[in-house]
């Protein structure tokens, strides 16, 4: 039942995703806006599906508050994407303001799903990947080194803020790409928020941050 609901929720996402995309651009026949949708889709279906039931609630609703404004991060990530949204309808369906090559948005493409490909993938080895910054002591909170977690501290914001370019540039919108500053600026405060959290309270995290020195990209930072 659970899943269930968290189904039709997601259903009414997606088609609210969708509406808001072709009625900005006012038109329906954009092969890339579609592609955006299925790849989209099917990270949301395959995420329902296979993460276990503890951790979609935990990601639905903390069992507790969080270091960090919950209702700030949905939100400002809600006008991030949102924007993207709108002013990518209205670049590509009506006034053309920029134009990016089919190659590019291909490209992009394939790098929105790579986003998502990396967020399940941290998801699925963490289990407490929470929305919440917190420190999950009545689910024995430990720390995690496998998978991504082997390369980088925070692979699932790394994905975000390093390929998340990808889905705007899908969409064909240069306008719409340069609206995800905003969601780049959020989850690089989140991760140093969440980083400075770890280490002061996890056990294991100093010295798996000795190991593992950079948060989002190898050789950077």
């Amino acid at each position: 039942m659970f899943r269930l609901q968290l189904a039709f929720r997601s259903t009414a996402a997606m088609a609210m995703i969708a509406g808001i995309l072709f009625a900005a651009a006012g038109r329906g026949d954009l092969p890339f806006f579609w592609g955006y949708l299925a790849v989209l889709t099917v990270f949301v279906l395959v995420t329902l599906l296979t993460v276990p039931r503890e951790l979609l609630e935990e990601r639905k609703r903390p069992a507790a508050a969080g270091r960090d404004s919950l209702a700030l991060l949905r939100g400002v990530a809600a006008v991030g994407f949102l924007s993207q949204w709108i002013v990518a309808g209205l670049d590509v369906g009506r006034f053309h303001w920029s134009e990016v090559p089919i190659a590019l948005r291909v490209i992009g493409l394939e790098s929105f799903g790579a986003t998502l490909a990396v967020w399940y993938w941290a998801m699925r080895t963490n289990p407490f990947f929470s929305v919440a910054v917190r420190i999950q002591r009545e689910r024995g909170h430990h720390v995690v080194a496998s998978g991504p977690y082997r390369f980088v501290r925070h692979p699932g914001y790394a994905a975000l803020v390093l390929l998340g370019w990808g889905g705007p540039l899908a969409l064909g919108s240069w306008w719409a790409a340069a609206s995800h500053i905003v969601v780049v600026a959020l989850f690089v405060r989140r991760a140093l928020l969440e980083d400075r959290m770890l280490l002061e309270e996890l056990s294991g995290y100093a010295a798996y941050a000795e190991g593992v020195p950079y948060r989002f990209l190898p050789g950077v930072w």
